[in-house]
């Protein structure tokens, strides 16, 4: 059986479940403060267990259709200003309470992965593409270019891409994550239909974001 946790988030669980578990030992050997210790520990982990986890989902089987790559709240839908003339930004901001699981918006091959050092601004600030800490997936699928940006945020220190040129994603399919907080970003050209629009709450591999005209 699949453990519902990312294995990235695994080791954020473990130790503070283990250290909380020998405080409790060490409290009912008589240590007080130990167990006000062992408590916090546990609460910690307990979150990490939260925050790192990582359900199982059915995507839709719809071929014109691209999902959001992420949990969260769209700060941005509409043109962006950059890339070919037509370009469209979806921008998800992802709390520390969402899932933090990245996955594909469609079925493809990945062409490139380029990371990019950088600042650790809020993720829901507009100039946090051009400056913070990413990592930026470019895609060929059947019906054209996308792209897919990892923004690492003020508290998120840590972009995990599992992926590389050449490796092929099933649609809705996992390929990262980052770590306590970040926004994912998608580029797409100017032959997609936007179905969503600011504020709205989106489910990375289930909600629809877009479809190819």
């Amino acid at each position: 059986m699949r453990l519902p946790i990312a294995p990235e988030g695994r080791v954020f669980v473990a130790v503070p479940l283990v250290l909380g578990i020998l405080g409790l030992a060490a409290a009912g050997a008589g240590g007080e403060v130990f167990a006000w210790i062992a408590w916090l520990l546990l609460a910690g982990a307990g979150f990490c267990a939260f925050f790192f986890r990582d359900p199982e989902r059915r995507s839709p089987g719809d071929a014109a259709a691209l999902l959001a790559p992420a949990d969260g709240r769209v700060t941005e839908a509409g043109p962006a200003d950059e890339g070919e003339p037509g370009t469209q930004r979806v921008s998800i901001f992802l709390s520390i309470f969402d899932v933090h699981i990245n996955r594909a918006p469609a079925g493809g091959e990945v062409r490139a992965v380029r990371y990019r050092q950088g600042a650790f601004r809020a993720a829901f600030r507009k100039d946090a593409a051009e400056r913070n800490e990413q990592s930026e997936l470019e895609m060929s699928t059947e019906r054209g270019t996308i792209r897919i940006r990892q923004i690492a945020g003020a508290v998120a220190r840590r972009i995990v891409c599992r992926v590389r040129a050449g490796d092929r994603l099933a649609s809705g399919e996992r390929f990262g994550l980052i770590r306590f907080g970040s926004r994912t970003d998608l580029l797409l050209p100017a032959g997609v239909t936007l179905s969503v629009r600011r504020g709205d709450r989106v489910r990375g591999g289930l909600t629809v974001i877009g479809t190819w005209e």
